[in-house]
């Protein structure tokens, strides 16, 4: 094993035991949350996403889907990206202002832990340039 495999492994081994304490210390409610959340950004849940205009009272879109909504930190700009096929995404940026909102709902219901964090390692991102054989 090369030096920098063994400082990522024990970077990853920390990341996974602060997961595990921080999971004793949450609610069963928040760690159900943030595992749908997961599973939401991992594509695994169908969402409808409508965006409405409150002073017209009409819907101006709705996105019904495998997708992941992201405020990108932006108060008046919202992010959906939304898978289409095996390896296909579509991403749309959508605007807010004062007088529109959205509201997503999930669509199906899933089957979540609400006793443990759901961590998911994607070596491609963590070891870019690494070989794994």
């Amino acid at each position: 094993m090369t030096t920098r495999f063994r400082k990522i492994a024990r970077i990853l081994s920390g990341m996974l035991v602060a997961a595990a304490l921080l999971a004793g210390c949450s609610q069963p409610a928040d760690i159900a949350s943030e595992n749908l959340s997961t599973a939401a950004d991992n594509f695994e849940l169908t969402r409808r996403i409508v965006f409405y205009n409150g002073i017209t009272d009409t819907y101006m879109m709705e996105i019904i889907g495998l997708c992941a909504l992201d405020n990108d930190d932006n108060p008046f700009q919202r992010t959906v990206t939304c898978k289409t096929g095996p390896d296909e995404f579509k991403k749309h940026f959508v605007g807010l202002s004062d007088n529109v909102t959205y509201f997503v709902e999930q669509i199906d219901a899933a089957n979540v832990s609400d006793d443990f964090y759901r961590v998911v390692f994607r070596p491609q991102t963590v070891l870019p340039d690494a070989e794994i054989g």
